[in-house]
C-alpha cells in the first residue's frame, strides 16, 4: 500500500498501539496478530492484507525470537509511509512499543513469582492464563489461515483448514519436528494442493 503519509500524530498513536498490545501479548506477541491486523489493515489502512501475513510469514521463517514479525510490520509501515527512514522509524517505534512494557512488567512479576511460588493465588494465577493462551493462540492461527478474509465467501479452501486440523494434531500427538511439517506444506503450497 504506497501513498500512505504519516503525520506525527500518526506516528505517536502508532507507537502507543503498540504500546498497549505489549500488554496483551500474554503468550507472546503472535497472540496480539489479530488486533494488530484490525489496526494496521482494517482501521488505519497502513497495510494491505497481503503485506500483514507476508510480514508475519517472513518473520516467522526466519531464525530468531517470534516478535520479529512485529518489528517488520513496522519497517513495511514505515517504508509505505515515508520510504526508508521511515521503515527505520517505523522497525524501532514498533519495536520499543511491543517489547518495553511487557519486559518490564514480565521482569517485575517473574521475580515476585517467584518468591511467592508457593502461594495459592501465585498457583491459581498460572493455571487460569492456560486457557486465556490457548484462546489468543487459536484466534491468531484462524487470522492466519483465513488470511484476512471477513466475507464468508472468500474463506480459503478446505483443503487449508484440512492441513491446519491435521498439522495441530501431528504436533500435538507426535514428536514430529516443526521442521518436517514446515517443509511439507511449503511442498502442498508449491503444488498447488493448497
Amino acid at each position: 500500500m504506497t501513498g500512505a503519509t504519516m503525520a506525527p500524530i500518526d506516528w505517536l498513536a502508532f507507537f502507543m498501539h503498540f504500546l498497549s498490545l505489549s500488554l496483551l501479548s500474554i503468550g507472546g506477541a503472535i497472540t496480539t496478530a489479530p488486533d494488530m491486523h484490525r489496526y494496521l489493515v482494517g482501521q488505519q489502512r497502513w497495510l494491505t492484507d497481503t503485506e500483514f501475513t507476508s510480514s508475519i510469514a517472513i518473520a516467522q521463517a526466519a531464525p530468531g525470537p517470534n516478535v520479529l514479525f512485529v518489528a517488520l510490520l513496522g519497517w513495511n509501515v514505515g517504508l509505505n509511509a515515508a520510504g526508508l527512514p521511515g521503515a527505520a522509524l517505523g522497525l524501532v517505534l514498533s519495536t520499543v512499543g511491543i517489547m518495553l512494557p511487557s519486559s518490564t512488567l514480565t521482569y517485575v512479576a517473574a521475580s515476585w513469582g517467584y518468591r511467592n511460588r508457593e502461594r495459592r493465588a501465585v498457583r491459581a494465577f498460572r493455571q487460569g492464563m492456560t486457557p486465556i493462551v490457548l484462546a489468543l493462540l487459536v484466534a491468531t492461527g484462524w487470522l492466519l489461515a483465513a488470511g484476512g478474509a471477513t466475507d464468508p465467501a472468500q474463506s480459503p479452501p478446505w483443503r487449508l483448514w484440512l492441513m491446519s486440523v491435521a498439522t495441530m494434531l501431528i504436533v500435538w500427538r507426535t514428536r514430529l519436528h516443526l521442521l518436517w511439517l514446515l517443509g511439507a506444506g511449503a511442498l502442498l503450497g508449491a503444488l498447488g494442493w493448497i
